[in-house]
């Protein structure tokens, strides 16, 4: 008997004992993360981060010769939030398109029209329409039949259909150009990267016939060849043709292909930046003369007597 009740107020001792340590002991973790809410939340977004950023890049191959070099970041003068593009640049551009690329790539989204008041005067851009061959028709009698261009004609392609291109350029499709900058990671920097990238190919690399050794092309080898040199056209202002300014004025004349509505879109943005800023200060202005009596009047409450 003495013993049963030895072994009961020992479990009872026991019981007391633990119940406030395990009491104590959860209750000090509360206080803890409510006063260092900082600290675990940017503790608890580090470890999120990091886990997606090791889910991104899992994949990522380690030779990155399979990406191409990351193109170095140049300061165009139609990059600012506030600037507009260089349009003796885009005329220069054209030239060089119309005198280098033109023979390998379209550019289907751009017709004779859109360079009016841009890079050309109308009658400039009548002139070279005219230069080319359109197939219009039916005719009365049902025929098809050729005419000049017109301003409101697209750009003529250099080959009939896809299968024609591959054909005159070893099995590769060259790429529209109308939306290239927007199609390429890095823009404009990419495309003048590629076109002044061209380098003898480092030890240790194969590029197979016919192709050519550029690091800023994804697998290091690409179809197209070196296009531009030093004096390779002749501009009608006078600007030294060097290798890098045509390639600077080409990317200016597909950035501006890609987006013609670059001026008119900053234009419209800073009237609406201006409007919107003069009405929320006018708003800001009534709200407080409108309240200014209602916030700053005192009630008092007189209790009967």
């Amino acid at each position: 008997m003495f013993s049963r009740i030895a072994i009961n107020s020992a479990k009872r001792s026991v019981r007391s004992f633990a119940k406030p340590t395990l009491q104590a002991r959860f209750a000090s973790t509360k206080p803890l993360v409510q006063e260092n809410r900082v600290q675990v939340g940017a503790v608890s977004a580090a470890i999120v981060g990091a886990t997606a950023a090791a889910y991104m890049y899992a994949d990522v191959s380690a030779n990155m010769a399979d990406e191409g070099l990351h193109p170095p970041s140049h300061p165009w003068p139609h990059s600012g939030p506030l600037d507009t593009f260089d349009h003796a640049s885009i005329r220069r551009g054209y030239q060089v398109y119309r005198e280098v690329c033109s023979a390998c790539h379209s550019l289907d989204r751009i017709a004779w029209r859109n360079l009016i008041g841009v890079s050309h005067s109308e009658d400039e851009v009548k002139a070279m329409a005219e230069e080319f061959e359109y197939q219009d028709g039916p005719d009365e009698n049902g025929d098809m039949f050729d005419r000049p261009g017109k301003p409101a004609d697209y750009m003529p392609k250099p080959y009939a259909n896809d299968d024609a291109a591959r054909a005159g350029n070893a099995g590769a499709l060259p790429p529209d150009l109308s939306l290239i900058t927007k199609a390429r990671h890095g823009g404009e920097d990419y495309v003048f990267a590629l076109l002044t990238g061209y380098v003898d190919a480092p030890g240790g690399v194969e590029v197979r016939e016919g192709l050519n050794y550029n690091p800023y092309f994804p697998g290091g080898a690409i179809a197209m060849a070196r296009v531009l040199f030093d004096g390779l056209v002749e501009y009608e202002d006078g600007t030294p043709a060097t290798t890098s300014q045509m390639a600077k004025d080409v990317c200016t004349f597909l950035a501006w292909a890609a987006e013609p509505e670059h001026d008119d879109r900053k234009k419209m943005g800073m009237k609406a930046t201006i409007i919107m800023a003069g009405m929320t200060i006018l708003s800001v202005y009534l709200k407080k003369f409108k309240w200014a009596g209602i916030k700053s009047r005192k009630i008092v409450y007189n209790p009967p007597k």
